[in-house]
């Protein structure tokens, strides 16, 4: 790469964008890659602090740092992802449909420990929408050798892709509500409707709710009628303490499920079950849901909606940044919950 007194540049082509900053109001390209320099050019190129303009022959097995962009941005992306122009050297990667944003971390870390590369991600097992940047990538310099790229690029891969947005699919849900207060009609139900709105929200429905007092074998018998009437999942609240009557855990462990986790390190959310019979989801809800705007429950739901069969390992990974502070204006998910 040359430098060239801007003086002197009159008639070249820019070899990439020219960014201008003004602070709290703009920050893009003043000029873009390919403008011809104009002598009505060379102020304003000086007041952006451009005394020399690069010319760039490139050797071979070199790229441009636009090129090089394209390339990683193609290679990282997945299903539910499109990509954007390159700007200023840069490329997003763009959420194309509603869904779970998934990110492979390790693949992640490995692209960005090569050097003169990046790739920056929003958070994993995030909500995203239609329309949303989800990741953008470059390289450091103007220039990159074709091999160093290469190597980011196995990093990546169609089978596993680094960035994509999985879509979630409707369910039907079976709901039971336990507890003799609520089934005797002492105390008004106040479980059912939270947890409904939180699964509509999503696109999915509540096949139907049953009432139970804490019984295991009326329990059991809830579950496997929601299971026979088309319940993909089926979602137990209360019942979840240590107390005696407490009987959901074991209503679940009867029906001969496979229990992944009874206890989980997130606050609110410590006393969740979940457990599979064959591929389907049986979940004990604790009373935090009904309390708490936000808990371990809007973490993983969307994750089982998308179809993910989640393993004990997940559950243990949700310790870092399974805190709630509880603010009395929730913010979530614009928060550090679950992150």
């Amino acid at each position: 790469m040359k430098r060239i007194p801007v003086d002197h540049a009159v008639g070249m082509v820019l070899v990439h964008d020219v960014t201008e900053i003004v602070p709290g109001r703009f920050k893009g390209p003043a000029f873009k890659r390919g403008h011809v320099i104009r002598p009505q050019d060379v102020d304003r190129l000086r007041d952006l602090g451009k005394e020399n303009i690069a010319a760039l022959d490139l050797a071979a097995g070199w790229l441009h740092e636009d090129e090089a962009a394209q390339r990683l941005a193609a290679a990282a992306a997945g299903a539910g992802i499109a990509l954007s122009a390159p700007s200023e050297g840069k490329v997003n990667l763009i959420a194309s449909r509603d869904g779970l944003l998934k990110i492979d971390v390790d693949r992640l870390n490995g692209i960005n420990a090569i050097p003169d590369i990046m790739m920056a991600t929003r958070h994993t097992h995030q909500l995203v929408t239609a329309g949303q940047v989800v990741a953008g990538t470059r390289i450091i310099p103007l220039t990159i050798q074709a091999e160093r790229l290469q190597a980011a690029e196995a990093r990546c891969g169609p089978a596993a892709p680094v960035v994509a947005v999985k879509s979630l699919n409707p369910h039907r849900v079976g709901l039971i509500t336990t507890g003799s207060e609520v089934y005797h009609h002492r105390i008004e139900d106040r479980f059912g409707p939270v947890v409904t709105e939180k699964i509509a929200a999503l696109g999915s429905r509540v096949l139907r709710q049953i009432c139970v007092p804490d019984d295991i074998p009326m329990t059991v018998a809830a579950i496997e009628a929601l299971i026979a009437e088309g319940a993909q999942i089926v979602l137990i609240t209360g019942g979840m303490s240590v107390d005696p009557d407490d009987l959901t855990p074991g209503s679940i462990r009867a029906t001969g499920a496979e229990v992944i986790t009874y206890g989980a390190p997130v606050l609110p959310g410590a006393m969740f079950m979940l457990a599979y019979l064959k591929d389907l989801p049986i979940i004990g809800l604790p009373g935090c849901v009904m309390y708490h705007q936000s808990s371990i429950f809007d973490l993983l739901l969307p994750r089982i909606l998308a179809g993910e069969r989640l393993t004990h390992a997940d559950i243990v990974a949700l310790g870092h940044g399974g805190l709630c502070l509880g603010c009395d204006d929730c913010r979530y998910p614009a928060c550090g919950f679950g992150k």
